[in-house]
């Protein structure tokens, strides 16, 4: 299951920084605006400790990750749904990715130019929103259009049309898509659209480090948070700065590093966590000698589904399914002690799978 989040925000407040930081790949920056112009794109593991527990367990001769794909767009500026500054570009590489991570400058530096020429975070959000918003007025404009006359005699064209006004009239109201409440129908028609703002979407706040470590005496991040809050949209601190120096450090040097900013999980971790629960995206499991792996799936799907996400043959042929809760595979000390204890199900292909399940599929010779 491919999936990408796109890195987005004004230029020069710390997109391809926070990118290096994620991929351990060093995208270009520097202090002028544009540098980065075609997208970089990395694929980042995505750390679970539990598939680790698991690989220990089975003595594992191989450990593989689940994965999230980010891509660092070129920065945007006022006008780009006009064309303006790489507009364009901008725009075409968001349509392409399944979330949005915002990236928002909350730190003063003189030596570092912003290209309004003023640290205003609130202003910077609404500038990259009010763009996507203005692009997607385009888009639903043409559906108009395209459905108005044939509205009055077409009842699916009619649906299609009631469907677009309704966007158009949230948009125009700077509402994002997202925000707008749809029927499953509804939400069925736009899919095609590809709109911008309809993709959910992460703001995070880069800080310098002194403001990172008292979040209380932040200014320009508490009046962002309030902002954010009151919208119920998600707000992750971060000093790019030191997420870059820890993403070069190996693990045990990582866990001090982090102490020493009372940090509980890096930033990170957080953001690719977050990117998961957003798309309603989960992890199953499969362990073994050979190989632990685990297996991205989007909640709601059943057992056969999960199957099909190794190979396609195995939802063709699926039998049953074994399934095993983590926390009973841990305790247990296995696959052996769960069958021991009786703490093994077997499931049929109407299973919905859960997070974190341990999965063996019986699948028909």
């Amino acid at each position: 299951m491919s999936l990408k989040a796109g890195i987005v925000g004004l230029p020069n407040v710390g997109k391809s920084s926070l990118f290096s930081a994620l991929t351990l790949n060093e995208a270009e920056s520097a202090n002028y605006p544009f540098t980065t112009i075609e997208p970089n794109v990395a694929i980042v593991p995505l750390k679970d400790k539990r598939l680790y527990e698991l690989a220990k367990i089975v003595s594992s001769n191989k450990i593989v990750e689940a994965t999230f794909q980010f891509v660092d767009i070129a920065g945007l500026v006022k006008g780009a749904s006009k064309g303006e500054g790489l507009g364009n570009k901008f725009l075409s590489n968001i349509r392409e990715v399944d979330a949005i991570v915002h990236v928002i400058r909350c730190f003063e530096n003189e030596n570092i130019v912003h290209v309004s020429s003023k640290i205003d975070p609130i202003e910077d959000l609404k500038t990259i929103n009010l763009e996507l918003i203005l692009a997607d007025l385009q888009t639903i404009e043409q559906v108009i259009s395209r459905t108005y006359k044939k509205a009055t005699s077409d009842k699916v064209a009619k649906v299609e049309y009631e469907t677009a006004k309704k966007i158009k009239d949230a948009l125009e109201n700077e509402v994002l898509a997202k925000d707008i409440s749809l029927t499953e129908e509804e939400k069925h028609i736009v899919k095609s659209y590809q709109l911008l703002t309809i993709k959910p979407m992460i703001y995070i706040a880069n800080l310098y480090a002194d403001d990172f470590k008292n979040l209380s005496n932040a200014k320009h991040y508490n009046n962002l948070k309030k902002y954010l809050d009151e919208k119920n949209e998600i707000l992750v601190p971060i000093c790019i700065k030191l997420e870059k120096e820890i993403s070069h450090l190996d693990e045990e040097e990582k866990e001090m590093f982090l102490s020493e900013y009372n940090i509980e999980e890096s930033a990170i971790n957080k953001i690719i966590k977050i990117s998961f629960k957003l798309l309603n995206l989960s992890t199953y499991f499969t362990a073994g000698e050979v190989e632990t792996k685990a297996w991205t799936f989007k909640n709601g799907q059943n057992a056969c589904e999960c199957a099909g996400i190794i190979h396609s043959d195995f939802e063709k042929k699926f039998v049953k399914a074994e399934i095993i809760k983590y926390d009973d595979y841990i305790k247990y000390n296995g696959e052996k002690g769960c069958r021991e204890n009786g703490k093994i199900n077997i499931e049929g292909k109407t299973y919905l799978m859960q997070d974190g399940d341990v999965c063996y599929f019986r699948i028909a010779k």
